[in-house]
């Protein structure tokens, strides 16, 4: 179980860093499945996930119940609904509906979320 664990964290890890040049792919919701599957399969990897100079800080706070940062938040709506709208424009009728409440949701997820004090967000 510990080794489906770490590969599974492992892609969730390569799926995040693609997250990040892809539009339509999402960074955070992999990085939090690669945690909880590092935190099952290795203390180490778990480890150099939460300590990783540019996702560390993101993880430990959201684990942490401290929300995301206010500039992470609007950018992940802009970069969102700038690619929704897009494939909103070029779909069928059908899934443009299926589209749209996506995009709701995870908007109303989003905003729901702590953000974290601007302090926070400057500490190493």
């Amino acid at each position: 179980m510990r080794i489906a664990a770490n590969i599974l964290g492992s892609l969730a890890v390569l799926l995040a860093i693609l997250g990040i040049f892809l539009p339509l792919l999402p960074t955070t919701p992999f990085l939090l499945l690669a945690s909880a599957c590092y935190a099952r399969g290795s203390p180490r990897l778990h480890h150099w996930l939460r300590s990783h100079p540019a996702f560390g800080k993101y993880l430990r706070d959201f684990e942490a119940g401290r929300g995301i940062p206010l500039r992470g938040k609007v950018l992940a709506l802009a970069m969102m609904w700038a690619s929704m709208l897009y494939s909103i424009w070029k779909v069928p009728l059908a899934v443009k509906f299926v589209l749209a409440a996506i995009a709701c949701g995870v908007t109303v997820y989003l905003l729901r979320l702590p953000t974290t004090p601007r302090d926070s967000e400057d500490a190493p």
